[in-house]
């Protein structure tokens, strides 16, 4: 606000003295657009670490990735009720327009980033088969300066999978194998 003074204050638009006001008030304004976009990103970590500290299974000590499939399910049908209200509303009035569009467009290029994400590269969200990470998540009271404590991890869904695929030939197999050692024994 002084630097603002002391500009207007300014004899000559060309002098030194301007120019170098001008220059810390541009310094100052980026410093501040920066701190401002580190807190929304901030933010949006920190709710998305409430959505998943709040919708964890309250008797589990580990998540399996099975249940970790299941979380970032709900996750991302996690804005399904909200669009329900919309459409509710579209079929009430008899309107051209759309009521609500932004809101749904956002929501829509939302869940499909989110989705392409899971089935590709994976989605990034905190450790959850890390039990150290898992009970940090479940003792966390939302703070955002505890934030840098979690470690993510981007779970992509075949990634996920091929655990639960492995154990099941692994099943498959041991089955087999006393199915056939039952069929060799049967033969003596």
């Amino acid at each position: 606000m002084t630097k603002i003074k002391d500009l207007a204050k300014c004899k000559h638009p060309n002098s030194r003295k301007t120019n170098a006001l001008v220059k810390q008030i541009k310094k100052t304004k980026s410093r501040e657009k920066s701190k401002q976009a580190g807190n929304i990103k901030l933010n949006l970590l920190g709710e998305k670490l409430l959505w998943f500290r709040d919708n964890l299974e309250p008797n589990s000590a580990t998540y399996t990735p099975e249940l970790t499939i299941k979380v970032i399910e709900t996750y991302l049908g996690r804005f399904d009720e909200e669009l329900e209200q919309i459409k509710i509303k579209h079929s009430i009035g008899c309107r051209k327009n759309r009521q609500h569009a932004s809101r749904e467009d956002i929501i829509n290029l939302t869940i499909k980033k989110e989705r392409e994400e899971f089935n590709s590269c994976g989605l990034e969200i905190p450790d959850l088969l890390c039990v150290s990470q898992f009970t940090l998540l479940k003792q966390w009271n939302g703070e955002l300066r505890f934030l840098p404590k979690f470690k993510l991890k981007r779970y992509s869904r075949s990634q996920l999978e091929a655990p639960i695929t492995k154990t099941s030939e692994k099943e498959n197999c041991q089955k087999g194998m006393t199915v056939k050692t039952n069929a060799l024994m049967d033969t003596d």
